[in-house]
């Protein structure tokens, strides 16, 4: 014979387990919730990581300040590609309107003659 030793149910009613959530599991506040856990223990882990990636940039000669401008300027220089791009696109559209469009036409006149 099973038996539910589990004091909070006595008494209770069974728990209605539709969703699939314990209803006798304590709640979390939306700090913790939103944060991944207490807020002590995220800002332990939050510094010791930051120490580890600042003293990676340190040997690595990276400042804060030289990382922002590089991604800055690979972004501009990546757009600015892409531009060049769709201008040398749209130029390759508007020579290939100029045979296709005309020929288009004329076949059109054709097709509709018949």
């Amino acid at each position: 014979m099973l038996v539910d030793h589990d004091r909070r149910r006595q008494g209770a009613p069974p728990p209605d387990n539709v969703s699939g959530t314990d209803p006798y599991r304590p709640r979390h506040s939306t700090l913790r919730r939103f944060l991944g856990g207490s807020p002590a223990g995220v800002f332990l882990r939050l510094l010791f990581l930051s120490v580890l990636v600042g003293a990676f940039m340190s040997m690595l000669g990276l400042t804060p300040g030289r990382l922002f401008w590089h991604l800055y300027d690979s972004a501009r220089a990546l757009l600015e590609v892409g531009l060049a791009s769709l201008h040398d696109f749209g130029g390759w559209i508007v020579a290939g309107a100029i045979v296709v469009v005309p020929l288009w036409l004329i076949s059109r006149l054709f097709a509709v003659s018949r």
